[in-house]
């Protein structure tokens, strides 16, 4: 099983050229599903896992967020990513502290937001949204982990900012120590190639989670990162709840015939 140090060394140099797929599972099966397709390093999902919980998104405490880091973390030989929400905290420092107990639970990177989760004020106002990721940067380099910091701008996806302002708000956060810049909500080619011009050199990650520009378009704009958040356990979520309301409302088990076999899913999982 490779260290931590040498997880964080690969994921540095895939941030350093090219364009990678980061997959988001969300517990131990899924990821090394994923490390055994061929994928060069994961995310975790913050909702994959709190659905998994019986739970909603942001509503995983820190403590039971930090567990389920490590865990994934040990379950592969595959660098790590935490979505690690806002920090799980407002204030700066704590923000700071709280990364520090990311890095210990042997992540290879995380994501800050910029997302307050207050209802009347979403996103934190501009300075307090630099100033945390200054401190979470300050934090990473004081361990001398080399742990990739990511800052996402949600303000484009909550409908709270256009692209300009969104774009502006990324600079900054770069300019504040982040590693690799993320503003959910980039759809189209123009909109990407923006993002990417704006933060360059800087690694841009974009979201996909629905039909739209492929791989190979991506990776043509210059987007180094692609990531699919909760996607995946939406997908799995999917063909359960539909094979489960065929059951309960038709009697029927049809669905069941396009489930994976024991035996791929063996072969997935073997060591």
């Amino acid at each position: 099983m490779a260290t931590p140090a040498e997880k964080r060394a690969r994921f540095r140099e895939l941030h350093a050229r090219g364009c990678f797929v980061i997959p988001n599972p969300w517990d131990v099966g899924s990821a090394r599903m994923l490390q055994a397709l061929g994928f060069q390093a994961l995310a975790s999902t913050s909702s994959g896992y709190a659905w998994s919980t019986g739970r909603l998104d942001n509503e995983v405490p820190l403590d039971d967020m930090l567990a389920h880091l490590a865990t994934l973390s040990a379950a592969t030989d595959l660098p790590l990513n935490a979505d690690f929400e806002n920090g799980y905290a407002d204030a700066p420092q704590d923000v700071a502290a709280n990364v520090r107990r990311a890095l210990d639970a042997g992540v290879a990177g995380l994501s800050i937001e910029d997302m307050s989760h207050d209802p009347g004020r979403p996103l934190y106002e501009t300075a307090l949204a630099v100033e945390r990721v200054r401190s979470a940067r300050a934090a990473i380099d004081a361990e001398g982990t080399g742990a990739v910091l990511v800052a996402r701008a949600e303000g484009l996806l909550i409908g709270q900012m256009d692209l300009p302002q969104t774009l502006d708000r990324l600079v900054l956060l770069a300019e504040a120590g982040a590693d690799c810049l993320y503003a959910p909500g980039l759809w189209t080619a123009e909109d990407v190639a923006a993002a990417v011009k704006a933060v360059a050199p800087r690694p841009l990650n974009v979201l996909m989670w629905t039909k739209g520009l492929s791989v190979a378009e991506l990776a043509d704009l210059g987007v180094r990162r692609i990531s699919v958040g909760g996607a995946l356990a939406r997908a799995a979520w999917a063909g359960f709840l539909g094979a489960a309301r065929e059951i309960a409302a038709e009697g029927r088990f049809d669905k069941l015939a396009d489930a994976a076999t024991g035996a791929e899913l063996k072969a997935l999982l073997k060591p």
